[in-house]
């Protein structure tokens, strides 16, 4: 199997979907991205359970993940893939609006790899988008044991 290049974005904004995926099909990254709308629909999609038991069984190159979800939050989100043995090591990048000291705190503490502020003006919001595909997809070296490793499901530790 090889790597996965399907970034996975967890956005409830359809605003914000459309400019994320704008941004990066516009800056011609090769990589498709799979959207899910709330941190229970992540989750699955990450755990490969309901609706995504049968979605390849890589992990994305990287999560871009909002904070504000509805039914499980994105700090929830965070945890639970950062205490996972088979997900830890899945970059998680929270793209938020939340400048609140203690989202950023507690989102580092779970072990997120970086914390983006959605930018308010478009060019802003692209050019952010822009740089975090190419890192995550193109430049960034992923750990071994997250290329081409299948999802193997177990009890949560």
């Amino acid at each position: 199997m090889t790597r996965s290049s399907k970034i996975l974005l967890v956005e409830d904004d359809p605003n914000d979907v459309e400019l994320t995926l704008s941004a990066l099909t516009r800056n011609r990254l090769s990589c498709e991205i799979a959207v899910v709308r709330d941190g229970q629909e992540a989750l699955d999609y990450l755990l490969r359970q309901g609706d995504y038991a049968s979605r390849e069984e890589v992990n994305p190159p990287v999560v871009l993940l909002d904070l504000k979800l509805p039914k499980v939050s994105g700090i929830e989100v965070l945890e639970r893939v950062k205490t996972d043995p088979y997900l830890r090591t899945v970059p998680v990048v929270v793209l938020t609006s939340s400048r609140e000291e203690r989202d950023v705190l507690r989102s580092y503490d779970l072990g997120t790899n970086a914390y983006v502020v959605k930018p308010v003006d478009f060019q802003d919001f692209s050019e952010a988008v822009k740089q975090l595909g190419l890192f995550w997809t193109v430049i960034n070296q992923a750990p071994p044991d997250n290329i081409g490793r299948a999802y193997e499901p177990h009890e949560p530790t």
